[in-house]
């Protein structure tokens, strides 16, 4: 079997098939990106940059199709390049958020398209227009939304079978898509990150030293900000930090921009909301560790004693199951995609997006009240190892792959 994956970022959510299928001897791996993260075993990187030559002004709308169409053209260019060394794939895995897999069924007509499907925007019921804080704006707003999926849609309407991490992630797509589609998880490795109480965390050059049992509050992303409820979570921690003394925070993440729209006056979003609430705060117990090494933080998850994370309705970040894996109370906004994990009160808590004053009462509660808390943590661990990546979601990513690139489609759900 040849598989050919398309990411920009490769390996990215491939990561683990591609390694997998690699390690056959009956399968030949090549991927298609525009940069190589991290080198896997056995597998052909082919990458390729987008050039642009004179072109009329575009109009504001359709630029963003213009660049993916670009890098679509740039994808395709390096597939006929490949199409001309003689190789075939049987199917190809592709994310189609960036434009790569627009034109590679012109270029096999044969393979099958597996198409990843990880957002569609629309201008109701998700991310858009959830903040008050960040309004959408006008009627040209909302057309700019519509236009935004027209490439997407293009590489969905060319695919074979569609395949999606969440149910709410899946039903964000048109109706139409819905018969030809799979719902199956990237896949978190429960056996690394899994409960430890002999677990130690080091923070800062005075030595201090967290362990189980420690009053942790954790709040992890990739990044600080609004998307993923920076401003909510650091609002509530003046009243968590005064009404538990012995409590420390601990924030993971960095200072950029991996969702929405940037500051307007060019600051981060970390200093914006940490200037609005610090002289309620005690500095000293408030720990911003940036973005820190896998083992740091799954260390931090194995300590933490309340763990929160928010979010927009949006894409389901990794670290909510593994922080379930990991065996926190989790406390979790009353969002679509976190509902979908956590059930209030059985696997978890959940809380308003926007409500520093339930985010601050959950949180306390689960620092007061530890042993409470226990039998929700057991029910958070069990329902990460629905979504183990050995025994659970890689199996089933191979499968469906093996499925495709016969064309014998399983039923759709």
């Amino acid at each position: 079997m040849r598989i050919l994956f398309v990411h920009q970022n490769f390996p990215a959510q491939y990561a683990h098939v591609a390694r997998a299928l690699a390690a056959r001897p009956d399968c030949e791996v090549v991927a298609l990106a525009m940069t190589e993260k991290s080198p896997i075993p056995g597998v052909r990187v082919v990458t390729h940059a987008v050039s642009r030559g004179s072109t009329p002004t575009i109009h504001p709308l359709a630029s963003d199709f213009e660049t993916k169409v670009l890098r679509g053209e740039s994808a395709a260019r390096a597939a006929l390049a490949l199409r001309a060394e003689g190789f075939r794939p049987d199917v190809i895995c592709g994310h189609p958020g960036w434009g790569e897999t627009l034109f590679l069924k012109d270029v096999w007509p044969d393979a099958k398209l597996l198409t990843f499907v990880e957002f569609s925007y629309n201008a109701v019921g998700g991310d858009v227009n959830f903040d008050p804080e960040f309004p959408l704006g006008g009627d040209e707003a909302r057309f700019g939304i519509r236009v935004k999926n027209a490439a997407g849609y293009l590489a969905l309407s060319a695919s074979d079978w569609l395949v999606s991490p969440t149910r709410w992630q899946a039903r964000q797509l048109p109706q139409e898509y819905a018969g030809r589609l799979s719902v199956i998880h990237d896949g978190i490795d429960t056996e690394v990150v899994r409960p430890d109480p002999r677990a130690t965390v080091s923070l800062g050059r005075d030595g201090l030293v967290l362990r189980p049992g420690d009053e942790v509050v954790t709040f992890v992303n990739r990044n600080l900000e609004p998307y993923r409820g920076y401003h909510s979570f650091i609002r509530a921690l003046p009243e968590i930090l005064r009404r538990r003394p012995r409590a420390r925070a601990i924030l993971v993440g960095g200072n950029g921009v991996s969702y929405g729209a940037r500051p307007a006056d060019g600051r981060t979003y970390r200093d914006i909301y940490l200037d609005e609430v610090k002289a309620d705060l005690d500095l000293s117990r408030v720990h911003f560790v940036g973005q820190v090494p896998f083992k740091t933080y799954v260390n931090l998850l194995q300590v933490s004693a309340a763990h929160v994370y928010l979010t927009y309705p949006f894409v389901l970040s990794w670290s909510l199951l593994e922080s379930m894996a990991a065996g926190c109370a989790v406390i979790g906004s009353a969002t679509p995609p976190v509902e979908e994990v956590i059930r209030d009160r059985q696997n978890g808590v959940l809380v308003d997006f926007f409500s520093p004053a339930a985010i601050s009462e959950a949180v306390v509660d689960a620092l007061a009240k530890p042993h409470a808390h226990r039998a929700l943590r057991q029910a958070a661990r069990r329902t990460a190892e629905g979504y183990d990546l050995k025994k659970v979601c890689l199996p089933r990513q191979v499968r469906l792959i093996e499925q495709v690139a016969a064309g014998e489609f399983p039923v759709a759900g």
